[in-house]
């Protein structure tokens, strides 16, 4: 059944009046099934998109809720988490669920520290605009501390940091270990978020 899907789901209506009816042949049922199948895999990727679609809109986990038929908004964003294409290779929905909620509670932690440190990286960031002897790349990872030093939010200074440091010249060696302790810290912040989060889950 090579249609489009509105016109899928009338043909297996059209079936299942037959089957009701005991007038259905066994080829049509299986080419129904096929089709309704397809049908099935559409709408199932669909409803991501439009859920990311009405919250990129701004529209709330609350208003989802019933248009989803689940009774909180919390029940509305695992739902999205779980039907949403994984970006980490997880096998299930569960798996989605879990490694999205890990993100966003290592996340919270780094931001904490980010902003707990402020000062050190803020400096950091103020020295990288004076090293010399930097070539593109380097001067690109600059650039942006620059521009993201005027902000109140110091957590958007840890990736140029980063990346400045993947890319300094051997005569700032000492600068990009300081930089690999801070990137060495903040992942260590973040994987005890992680496991904290885990501990409490299996502990209740």
């Amino acid at each position: 059944m090579d249609e489009d899907p509105a016109q899928t789901v009338r043909t297996v209506r059209d079936v299942v009046a037959e089957a009701r009816s005991g007038v259905s042949e066994p080829e049509r049922l299986l080419a129904a099934l096929v089709a309704l199948k397809t049908v099935r895999e559409q709408l199932a990727a669909w409803e991501p998109e439009l859920i990311a679609a009405a919250r990129a809109g701004g529209t709330s986990w609350t208003a989802l809720a019933p248009a989803l038929g689940v009774a909180s908004r919390q029940a509305a964003e695992r739902r999205f988490l779980r039907l949403r294409p994984s970006d980490g290779g997880e096998s299930t929905g569960e798996a989605r669920v879990d490694a999205e909620r890990d993100r966003r509670a290592g996340d919270r932690a780094v931001a904490e520290w980010a902003r707990r440190n402020s000062a050190i990286l803020r400096q950091l960031a103020g020295q990288a605009g004076a090293l010399d002897g930097l070539n593109a790349k380097a001067k690109e990872s600059a650039e942006r501390l620059s521009a993201v030093l005027g902000e109140d939010d110091v957590t958007g200074l840890l990736a140029p940091l980063a990346d400045l440091r993947a890319h300094l010249p051997r005569e700032h060696t000492g600068f990009a270990e300081r930089l690999g302790e801070i990137g060495m810290h903040t992942e260590q912040v973040r994987r005890s978020a992680v496991d904290d989060r885990r501990d409490r889950n299996s502990s209740r």
